[in-house]
Formats: C-alpha cells, sequence, structure tokens
C-alpha cells in the first residue's frame, strides 16, 4: 500500500485556453457563429461567451467581441424581419442578403483577428 502523505499532489490540469479571453477564444466565437447557419444553438453559445469575455480581454480583441455581439443582434433582428416579410414573398430574399451580411461580417473579422488587427468600427451596421 501507499502511504497518503507521501503522495505527490495532482498537478493542476493545462487548459487549451480557448474560453479565456483572447484572440484564441475569439476565433472560436467566429467558428461557432459561422457553425450556426447548421446547428442554430452554437450561435447563442457564441454570443453568450462573447458577453463573457467582453471587457476581459484588452487590446484589440475587444473590438472583435462588440463586432461579434453586434452581428449576432443585428442578424437576429433582419433574420425575424425576413421571416415576417416571406408572407409577401419578399422575405426569402432578405433572408438570403442576411445570410451573405453576416457571413461577410465573419469573414472580415477573422482576416483582422489572424493579422492581429482591431475592428475599425465596431459598432457599425454595415459591412
Amino acid at each position: 500500500m501507499t502511504d497518503p502523505q507521501n503522495t505527490p499532489p495532482p498537478m493542476p490540469r493545462e487548459t487549451d485556453k480557448w474560453l479565456e479571453p483572447g484572440p484564441q477564444n475569439a476565433l472560436v466565437i467566429y467558428v461557432l457563429f459561422l457553425l450556426s447557419f447548421v446547428v442554430g444553438i452554437t450561435g447563442i453559445i457564441g454570443v453568450v461567451l462573447a458577453y463573457l469575455n467582453r471587457g476581459k480581454a484588452g487590446g484589440f480583441v475587444e473590438t472583435h467581441y462588440t463586432w461579434l455581439i453586434r452581428t449576432f443582434w443585428i442578424g437576429l433582428l433582419f433574420s425575424v424581419i425576413s421571416f415576417v416579410l416571406a408572407i409577401a414573398f419578399i422575405g426569402f430574399l432578405l433572408m438570403i442578403a442576411v445570410a451573405v451580411w453576416v457571413i461577410i461580417r465573419l469573414v472580415k473579422g477573422v482576416m483582422a483577428l489572424n493579422k492581429n488587427e482591431p475592428i475599425p468600427d465596431p459598432t457599425t451596421w454595415w459591412i
């Protein structure tokens, strides 16, 4: 039998740090948003992570969190509007436009994140 007094303490577990505020976490949120086109719940998980980490990362990553949160809410707003307008068939075209708008914003954000650059105007409604 081993003596419990001579047993070394367990080592702290190394994490991938993708849940901690920073560029890696922002990239995970971008991927979750893109996956939301296939699995809708991942967008909600992404926006929750963005809200949890906004204000903690500092530097250029803060602009990405603001960009991601606004992309989620503006995209959701226009998705609901396009769903309501689908009765008049114009909503189907608007749905496509919203999807393209979201994808462009996400790709633009990932490209800036990979260059370690901030989003120039994270509060804009446009691209």
